[in-house]
C-alpha cells in the first residue's frame, strides 16, 4: 500500500484536529505517515496513531522553525523524491497554501486548494473542492506527480482507529540558502480569548452589519455554544471586530457543523467563507435578505432581541 504524507499542524506540541481529519482521509487513499516539524514529535505519536497514522517522520532542524515556510516545502519535496507517495495532505491555513504551491513546484506535481473530500480515483486521488463563491462543487484529479492536497478543516470527520503509537523515525533535510532569505525574528503568543479558533471551531456565531458595532450578544450566544465568533467584511472594515475574525472570500474560510450569521446580509463575499457549513442559521430582519436563500434554518427578527432569548435558553439547557 502506498504512503500518503500528511503535514501535522501543531502549536508547541499540541496537535490541531485539522490533522486527525487529514489522517481519516489519508486513510483512504493508502497508508498515512505524519510529517512532524520542530520538537515535540514523540509526545505526540501515540495521539496520532489514535488516528491512523502509522509512522512519524519528526524533522528538529532549526532551519525548519525558525525561518518562514521554504524550509518545510524543501523537506516534504525531498520526502516526495525518496518516498513517491499517493498523496501530499496540507491544511487549507495560508502557510498551509503557501508551503503546498512551493512544494508542488519543487516536484513538478499538480496541486488541488481548499478540497473538503478526497477519494480514490480511477488512476489516483478524486477530491471534492466548492469553487466560484460556493455556487459550483468541483471533482478534479491531479494527472502528474504525486498529488499535492490542501483540505479544509472540519470537512472531514475524524475518525479514531484505535492503533498504537507509531515509531518515530528523525529525518534530515538540506536546506539551501535561498529558502533561509526570511528568517523569524521573533514570536508573541496571541492573546487568548478562550474560545476555539475559526477554523478549528464545530460551531461559528458571526455578526455583520446589523450589530450596529455591538458584539455583545453575538460573543454571549458563542459562549453559551462554546463556539468561535465570526465577522463579515462590512463588520471588519467598520472596526467594530479585529480582521483576524473576517469570514468571506478575502478573510478566513470555514466549513464547522453549524453556522450562526446574525445581522448578516449574505452577500457573495461573505458566503464564499462559509456556504459549505453544514448546517446554517440565519437571524435578520430583513426577510430579503439574500442569506435566507442559503440558510436550513432562518428567524426573521431583531438579533439583539433573538441571540439574548436564545442565549438564556441554551445556557438553562446546560443546567
Amino acid at each position: 500500500m502506498s504512503e500518503v504524507l500528511v503535514l501535522v499542524d501543531h502549536v508547541d506540541g499540541q496537535v490541531r484536529k485539522s490533522t486527525f481529519e487529514m489522517l481519516t482521509a489519508a486513510a483512504r487513499l493508502g497508508e498515512p505517515v505524519a510529517v512532524w516539524v520542530g520538537a515535540g514529535a514523540e509526545g505526540g505519536a501515540e495521539e496520532l496513531g489514535r488516528y491512523g497514522a502509522t509512522a512519524v517522520l519528526a524533522a528538529d532542524d532549526a532551519a525548519l522553525t525558525d525561518h518562514l515556510v521554504a524550509p518545510v516545502a524543501e523537506l516534504l519535496a525531498q520526502l516526495v523524491d525518496q518516498r513517491t507517495p499517493a498523496a501530499v495532505l496540507i491544511g487549507s491555513t495560508n502557510d498551509g497554501k503557501e508551503i503546498a504551491g512551493r512544494l508542488a513546484l519543487k516536484t513538478s506535481s499538480g496541486l488541488i486548494t481548499d478540497a473538503v473530500d478526497v477519494t480514490p480515483g480511477d488512476g489516483g486521488v478524486q477530491t471534492t473542492q466548492s469553487v466560484f463563491a460556493g455556487n459550483y462543487t468541483v471533482t478534479a484529479q491531479v494527472s502528474k506527480g504525486s498529488p499535492i492536497i490542501t483540505i479544509k478543516p472540519n470537512s472531514i470527520s475524524a475518525e479514531e482507529t484505535g492503533g498504537a503509537a507509531p515509531s518515530v523515525e528523525a529525518v534530515s533535510v538540506e536546506v539551501s540558502e535561498g529558502a533561509k532569505a526570511a528568517r523569524i525574528t521573533g514570536r508573541t503568543a496571541k492573546e487568548q480569548s478562550g474560545r476555539p479558533s475559526l477554523t478549528e471551531a464545530a460551531i461559528v456565531v458571526s455578526g455583520g452589519r446589523g450589530t450596529g458595532g455591538d458584539f455583545g450578544p453575538v460573543e454571549q450566544f458563542a459562549d453559551s455554544l462554546g463556539a468561535a465568533v465570526g465577522a463579515s467584511r462590512a463588520a471588519v472594515d467598520a472596526g467594530w471586530y479585529p480582521h483576524s475574525h473576517q469570514i468571506g472570500q478575502t478573510g478566513v474560510q470555514v466549513s464547522p457543523q453549524l453556522y450562526i450569521a446574525a445581522g448578516i446580509s449574505g452577500a457573495i463575499q461573505h458566503r464564499a467563507g462559509m456556504q459549505t457549513s453544514k448546517t446554517i442559521v440565519a437571524i435578520n430582519k430583513d426577510e430579503e435578505a439574500p442569506i435566507f436563500e442559503l440558510v436550513d434554518y432562518g428567524v426573521i427578527g431583531d438579533l439583539f432581541a433573538v441571540l439574548p432569548q436564545a442565549t438564556e435558553a441554551v445556557n438553562q439547557r446546560k443546567g
